[in-house]
């Protein structure tokens, strides 16, 4: 029950908090940065764009990504980790290697700063793309599951394509940072296979997959992986995105596949909207730019935005943001409910991910409501760390590798990537 106590502290900062910071203190999101500078040349330096300025990484992170490194396996990928002693079959820390936990896990380490191209961890992060590179590149171009693992305790949980859009994720944020040219093509091509496996298998009414415990927060992950993808120029299609946009604004992800946990669901659609709102601002952004630095009236182009398509765009762009306004003002409302804050009661990866992708849609939105947010879920999070570094979770998802790779996450939200530009 320890987190439900810390859920009412969280609740409690909400409920009765002062604005933190001044005039002039509060982030604002960093409109239309590139999410990285994708140079072919390796000897020029990367550029990677926070949505804020980030936070200096401080101890309690360092020490997580420290039990992450430790163990990683030889192959460069991670195995569940350790359970909780509560859970029957509990494997040890070097079984079960699998593309949903080793994703996670990089995606952590790219989080802290480091590349393929430097930083403290950096063998480890190529290690662990390889891996899931091998695997994607291994599958077939058809189905949906990009590895010939089966079984594990994440695909029990959250869907049994959550290995494929977990690697969705990375692949979107790992663009751009390989060593070479030929290193980022690679990349390139697996984010391509898996943007097609996705678009494939995409049902009507927006959705992948109703197996497992609470499958809408692997859905979350889908919908967040291809408006990433979208906005760093993946060409990704538009009726999958509108299908993605007219669920999560419908509640459709609120109700069926949330297990009936308020905390889930509404973690999900407020992402879903919130990145949809970022994609289609991106787009109207892009249009704009283009058509500022090529257009002539004696020289018009198809490829050239007209004004008429430019208009539209924005007018999308507004919709969108005004129904991510609408979703957030409601989802904040929600943090001063101890209930909601605390899940299912105690903490699961379910848990971890949900303020992840909370923390995702409040640092885009930026402003008072995103640092007490901040504050309040780090301080949350930050209490329930093991003495070795890492996480574990107490029901559903209780290996130490997911727990830890989301744990890390939600304390490095101000580390989310920066809406890019699309690519014209």
């Amino acid at each position: 029950m320890r987190l439900r106590t810390l859920a009412a502290s969280l609740a409690l900062v909400f409920a009765i908090a002062p604005g933190c910071g001044g005039p002039g203190q509060q982030p604002t999101p960093k409109r239309a940065d590139p999410l990285v500078h994708n140079p072919s040349d390796p000897s020029v330096p990367l550029v990677r764009r926070t949505a804020v300025d980030p936070k200096p990484i401080n101890d309690t992170v360092k020490k997580g990504l420290a039990w992450l490194a430790q163990h990683q396996l030889d192959n460069g990928s991670w195995g569940q980790g350790d359970e909780a002693g509560t859970m029957r079959g509990s494997q040890p820390g070097n079984a079960g290697a699998n593309v949903a936990d080793s994703s996670m896990a990089v995606i952590a380490f790219l989080r802290s700063g480091s590349t393929p191209r430097g930083g403290q961890y950096a063998n480890v992060v190529q290690k662990g793309l390889d891996y899931v590179m091998a695997e994607i590149e291994a599958s077939d171009d058809r189905s949906l599951y990009v590895t010939a693992v089966r079984g594990t305790r994440v695909q029990s949980k959250i869907g049994q394509y959550a290995d494929t859009f977990a690697a969705l994720m990375l692949l979107t944020e790992a663009r751009g940072t390989g060593k070479d040219g030929v290193a980022n093509a690679r990349i390139d091509a697996a984010l391509k296979k898996v943007v097609n496996k996705v678009e494939k298998n995409q049902r009507e009414n927006g959705s992948w997959d109703d197996n497992g415990w609470a499958p809408v927060l692997s859905q979350a992950l889908a919908a967040k992986g291809l408006n990433r993808a979208a906005q760093t120029g993946i060409d990704v299609s538009k009726r999958v995105l509108m299908r993605v946009e007219a669920s999560a604004r419908a509640g459709g992800m609120s109700g069926k596949g949330s297990a009936g946990v308020m905390l889930y669901g509404a973690a999900a659609d407020s992402s879903s909207i919130r990145d949809d709102a970022s994609t289609k601002r991106s787009k109207a952004e892009s249009m704009k730019a283009k058509a500022a630095k090529h257009y002539s009236p004696e020289l018009q182009t198809p490829d050239i935005p007209t004004k008429a398509e430019i208009d539209a765009a924005e007018k999308d762009a507004k919709q969108a943001e005004s129904a991510a306004m609408d979703n957030e003002r409601q989802l904040v409302t929600q943090f001063q409910n101890k209930n909601f804050v605390a899940g299912f009661g105690n903490n699961g990866g379910e848990e971890y991910l949900s303020y992840l992708l909370i923390s995702e849609t409040m640092v885009q939105k930026g402003g008072d409501e995103w640092l007490k947010w901040d504050t309040a879920v780090a301080g949350l999070v930050g209490k329930v760390q093991n003495e070795d570094g890492s996480w574990t979770g107490h029901h559903c998802i209780t290996g130490r590798t997911f727990c830890t790779a989301a744990a890390l996450l939600v304390l490095m939200g101000d580390r989310t990537p920066a809406t890019a530009v699309i690519a014209s």
